[in-house]
């Protein structure tokens, strides 16, 4: 559940540089995702990790830019372990759940019942949350808690039902090789993030190119530069 931020190709055995390790992304409980609203370069996604850091990678293709979106998301389906129980505490103050890096320890089949759950639950509480707003005019640092709340359910919800998407395909599929789960979310007609809407239209096609590239762009939008040669 490691990216590693290369300069040079990828050679396999190779020992990584302390600069390589030093700037490896861990995407446990990440989402990776078209950046629609990103002009300056094509073929750009971006990828949001747990602590809601901001990367922007661009790939040299379209289908390319998917491949990774697809692997990355299937990888942190897999992997991410169920987060820690809710802290309690008598302050009104928003603040997002700490996620554990380790890996699951559960089954697959538990794993998409875990990310189902968690889909049903950040739904309900966005529904919650903003019927609860209906009418108030909160104002100044109550207001932003407010947006940043909200934020975080909606992207909760997205992530939750990503992983839960993408593993159904996978279990479906009976493979371990990413390859084959591409293959299998092509012919579902999954978007190029592993979602399904409810009339959606084939748009992600199987890799048949060889080993993706795909260049980081920063660690916050529109800032840093950096090349990827890894995939997970």
């Amino acid at each position: 559940m490691i990216l590693y931020l290369q300069k040079e190709e990828y050679q396999p055995g190779k020992t990584l540089s302390e600069a390589e390790l030093k700037n490896a992304i861990s995407i446990h409980h990440a989402l990776a995702t078209r950046a629609n609203d990103y002009s300056k370069r094509p073929h750009v996604f971006y990828l949001r990790t747990a602590d809601w850091r901001v990367f922007l990678f661009q790939a040299p293709s379209l289908e390319q830019m998917q491949s990774w979106i697809t692997r990355i998301n299937v990888v942190a389906a897999m992997f991410s372990a169920p987060p820690f129980p809710a802290a309690v505490s008598s302050q009104k103050k928003f603040s997002r759940p700490l996620l554990p890096s380790a890996a699951t320890r559960l089954s697959q089949e538990e794993q998409v019942r875990t990310h189902e759950a968690k889909l049903k639950i950040m739904a309900s509480e966005l529904q919650e949350h903003r019927a609860a707003q209906l009418g108030k005019k909160a104002r100044g640092k109550e207001a932003e808690e407010q947006r940043q709340k909200e934020a975080y359910l909606e992207f909760e919800k997205s992530r939750y039902g990503t992983y839960a998407a993408l593993l159904r395909v996978k279990l479906k599929a009976g493979s371990e090789e990413l390859d084959a789960v591409e293959a299998a979310l092509a012919q579902a007609g999954s978007t190029e993030d592993g979602v399904f809407p409810p009339h959606s239209s084939p748009s992600l096609q199987p890799k048949t190119s060889s080993q993706p590239q795909a260049q980081c762009h920063g660690s916050e939008p529109r800032t840093g530069a950096g090349s990827r040669r890894r995939k997970p």
